[in-house]
This record gives C-alpha cells, sequence and structure tokens, in this order.
C-alpha cells in the first residue's frame, strides 16, 4: 500500500515518503508516522497495525528512529595561534522524541549541521595548532555536548561526533616536518649521550670491581706466599735440627772427629776448584798452598766449639775406657801425599 500511492516529498528529509491514508495501514519498524487530523497533531503511529480514518486523517511526517549519519561539509577555522585549517567531520544523530522532530525545527539536518560547525569553529579558536592534534578526543566531546544543548528541544540527539581531516596550509606543513626532525634528533642526540654516560659508568664500575678483585687476589697471593714461605721455614729449620741432631750423633761415635776432619779437607779442596770461576779477580790468604794449616785452623776452631759440650758430657757420664784415636793430621798428609 505504502509502494504504491506516494505524495511529493515530506517536509521532513528523513522519512521514506508520505503514505496515503486508507483506513489500514502497516507502520515499519523503527519508524514513527506522525498524523494529523483536520490540520493538528492527533497522534503518533507506533509500528505495526493501524486503523486511521480516512480524508480526516492525515500522515503529515515519516520519522526514522535509527542512527542517522550526517557528513559535515569542510570548513575553515583559526586556531588560538593564529593558523587556518581546513576541518572537515562526520555527525551521528538519532530522533529521540518525534514530535519535536516534526514541529520543533522545520529543517533538523541542516540545523544540526550548522551548529557542528559554529561549535568546531569556536572550540577551536580556544587551542593551538599543537593542541588540536592531541586533543581530538576532547574537542569532539565539547561539539557533542554543544549540539546536545541547543538540539534538546528538537527532540533529536547527537550521539558521536568525529573529525575525519584536518587540512594544514604547507608552509606550515613544511615547519611542523621540520619541527619534527629537529625534536627527532633532539631525541637522537639525547639517547647517545645517555648511552655514552652508561657505558662510561658501566667502564668505570667495571675497573673498580676489577681493581677491588686484583687486590683481593693479591692480598690473597700475599697470605699464601706468606704462608708458604713461613711453612717452608719451619720444615727446613725441623730438617736442619733433624740433621745437626744426626751429625751430632754421629760426631759422638767412634771416628767421629776424622771423619769431620776428612768433610772440611774435601770442602776446602771442592772450594778453591771453583774460586776463579765466577770472576776473574780473587782474594787468596798468605798460606794458600798450605792445605794441612787450613784443615788445621778449621779443626782448632772445631775443637774449640765442641770442647765446653764435651766438657759437659763427661761431668754427665762416668769415666770409660778410652780407646786411641788414629792421629787426624797424620792421615791426611797421606791422604794429601797420594792425591798428588
Amino acid at each position: 500500500l505504502k509502494g504504491a500511492a506516494r505524495l511529493a516529498p515530506a517536509p521532513c528529509r528523513w522519512n521514506s515518503g508520505l503514505p496515503v491514508n486508507i483506513g489500514v495501514l502497516f507502520v515499519p519498524q523503527q519508524e514513527a508516522w506522525v498524523v494529523e487530523r483536520m490540520g493538528k497533531f492527533h497522534r503518533i503511529l507506533e509500528p505495526g497495525l493501524n486503523f486511521l480514518i480516512p480524508l480526516l486523517d492525515r500522515i503529515r511526517y515519516v520519522q526514522s528512529l535509527k542512527e542517522i549519519v550526517i557528513n559535515v561539509p569542510e570548513q575553515s577555522a583559526v586556531t588560538l595561534d593564529n593558523v587556518t585549517l581546513q576541518i572537515d567531520g562526520v555527525l551521528y544523530l538519532r530522533v529521540m522524541d518525534p514530535y519535536k522532530a516534526s514541529y520543533g525545527v522545520e529543517d533538523p539536518e541542516y540545523a544540526v549541521t550548522q551548529l557542528a560547525q559554529t561549535t568546531m569553529r569556536s572550540e577551536l579558536g580556544k587551542l593551538s595548532l599543537d593542541r588540536v592534534f592531541r586533543e581530538r578526543e576532547s574537542l569532539n566531546a565539547s561539539i557533542v555536548d554543544a549540539i546536545n544543548q541547543a538540539s534538546d528541544c528538537w527532540g533529536i540527539r547527537c550521539l558521536r561526533y568525529e573529525i575525519k581531516d584536518i587540512h594544514v596550509p604547507p608552509r606550515v606543513k613544511e615547519s611542523m616536518q621540520m619541527q619534527v626532525e629537529a625534536e627527532r634528533r633532539k631525541r637522537a642526540t639525547v639517547l647517545e649521550s645517555e648511552g655514552t654516560r652508561e657505558s662510561a659508568i658501566n667502564v668505570a664500575e667495571g675497573q673498580k670491581q676489577a681493581q677491588i678483585l686484583a687486590s683481593e687476589a693479591e692480598k690473597a697471593e700475599q697470605i699464601n706466599k706468606a704462608a708458604g714461605e713461613a711453612n717452608a721455614m719451619l720444615v727446613k729449620a725441623r730438617a736442619k735440627a733433624e740433621a745437626i741432631q744426626l751429625l751430632a750423633a754421629a760426631l759422638s761415635q767412634q771416628h767421629g772427629s776424622a771423619a769431620a776432619s776428612l768433610s772440611v779437607a774435601e770442602q776446602y779442596v771442592n772450594a778453591f776448584s771453583k774460586i776463579a770461576k765466577d770472576s776473574n779477580t780473587v782474594l787468596l790468604p798468605a798460606n794458600t798452598g798450605d792445605v794441612t794449616n787450613m784443615v788445621a785452623q778449621a779443626l782448632g776452631i772445631y775443637t774449640t766449639l765442641t770442647k765446653p759440650q764435651a766438657v759437659k758430657n763427661q761431668d754427665e757420664t762416668p769415666p770409660a775406657h778410652e780407646e786411641p784415636q788414629p792421629a787426624s793430621m797424620e792421615m791426611l798428609k797421606a791422604e794429601q801425599g797420594s792425591s798428588s
């Protein structure tokens, strides 16, 4: 029925045409039909089956209750820092009261579009160029609030407003590009300096730790070395003490003095054999060739040192039968003659 008979376009721009009243009407979902009886508002038909009186009742407006999308044309606006911008947007509306939308304003779409444009200009005049790009969400919210306050009496509610494009003049765009490049270079320089500082700090910390560890290692090495030297000295002293004890025990036995005389003579001969190997300058005593005299002197010193010990031992031990000892001097002379 609605497609069979339609009249001229309705004053409201959000309708699909005005149906003819034939008494029985079927209203589609999400549409509101405004009915006038004899030129006066009568009622609003809800979706479904409805009955009207022909000739008396007339369907005057058809309002869509769906969300409506309106493209806001591009417009120029001046920011707080006197930069001219070209901005366009998209407006999302919904009819909340069909009666107010029909009788509150002649052309709701045009009215809301103009209100959005003027509100956008006023809001952009409060912001600088940099803040326009950073605060697009707050700008959209301000425009929505301003539209809702003005369109409340029209029965229309603005759901969202989105800025699509912001066109900046070419020179301003070049300046912004240079500013971005300068900012990036600044960040790169700052990051490089921070990296250099962190690297220097890390190197210094590493050197500090290395010196600490090296000093601790040197300290431990010196402690270990001192402990080793002390142990070596103790071992040498113990070995020397045992050697002296063994030597004393050997000298106290029979013919011990003769063996000591023989050992002294051998050491004397070996020393003379090596005396001119290390240096060309040699200091010799006057009686170098008199081996017997040298050995006799050495044995005299040894006898002088051992005499108090022998006297002490004799005082402590009872006298015993002494065996005659061979003359050590005669044995040394005989050995010297045979070696010659």
